[in-house]
């Protein structure tokens, strides 16, 4: 998905406003000679040029590293399909209010429901508003920790995934995982809670049935109860999103089929 930053271009309050502008940008030969270009009328709008293409760059390369892929915007969303789905909660964390108390958001629901499509736009939203966001699917989160072939390499994985302001992992529970992985999970989770980082998480399992997903690890208690701590858990009630859409499908198919046998004329798309 693409998108066009716009930006808002920032009034010179004066002479050491602008100053202070010149400086943020690291235009040091324009500061050197500051008191001597001060008065030029094309200075402030050469500053708000480098302000806007700075604050485009850095859209496109948060975007980049946030990995979100491409994704349908929540106007795009069926709100009239789930049987059971908190609009106002959903709208909330798209405001990114639970950043304000570092709390965590946790999407659970059996599989096509609009998990992973929230998730993505809550992501995109934090990236919009200046956060540094990495998202990536349960299992290749845990590949990339448990192929880590030495301490170092291992401490930079796990960096990776602890330093952004948010993190977005899906698809927990999708596949059963080992007890290291379980470990590995804990020390990301555990550090990003030390941390005031939050973590947004979408999950097919109730937390009851996590134990099944990391068979024999004994921290999954402790790893559960530290994702649910000051968390927003939304659980959506829904028959698959991605089976009613091909169902459809099928049914135009159908009609265009029958319309065939009857001699009527097939419509040119």
């Amino acid at each position: 998905m693409e998108t066009k930053l716009k930006t808002k271009r920032v009034p010179s309050k004066g002479p050491s406003d602008l100053q202070d502008r010149v400086r943020a940008l690291g235009l040091y030969g324009v500061l050197a000679a500051f008191e001597k270009l001060q008065s030029e009328r094309w200075l402030v709008e050469v500053v708000e040029l480098e302000e806007e293409a700075r604050r485009s760059r850095s859209l496109e390369r948060r975007l980049k590293n946030a990995r979100i892929g491409s994704f349908r915007p929540m106007a795009d969303f069926e709100w009239n399909w789930p049987k059971q789905i908190d609009r106002d909660m959903v709208e909330e964390v798209l405001r990114l209010d639970f950043f304000a108390e570092n709390a965590n958001v946790i999407l659970v629901g059996e599989n096509g429901v609009g998990k992973t499509m929230i998730a993505q736009n809550i992501a995109y939203q934090a990236v919009l508003a200046g956060k540094n966001v990495r998202m990536v699917t349960a299992s290749q989160l845990l590949c990339d920790l448990g192929s880590a072939a030495s301490t170092p390499a291992l401490a930079r994985a796990i960096r990776r995934y602890v330093n952004p302001h948010l993190l977005v992992i899906d698809e927990i529970g999708y596949l059963s995982s080992t007890a290291k992985h379980a470990d590995l999970l804990f020390e990301i989770v555990t550090r990003r809670y030390q941390d005031h980082r939050p973590i947004v998480i979408t999950t097919n399992k109730p937390f009851k049935e996590w134990g099944e997903v990391f068979p024999s690890a004994g921290c999954v208690a402790t790893l559960v109860d530290r994702l649910i701590h000051r968390a927003s858990i939304l659980r959506i009630e829904a028959e698959s999103f991605r089976l009613r859409e091909a169902q459809l499908r099928e049914q135009k198919r159908v009609r265009a089929r029958s319309k065939n046998t009857t001699g009527e004329p097939t419509r040119k798309k």
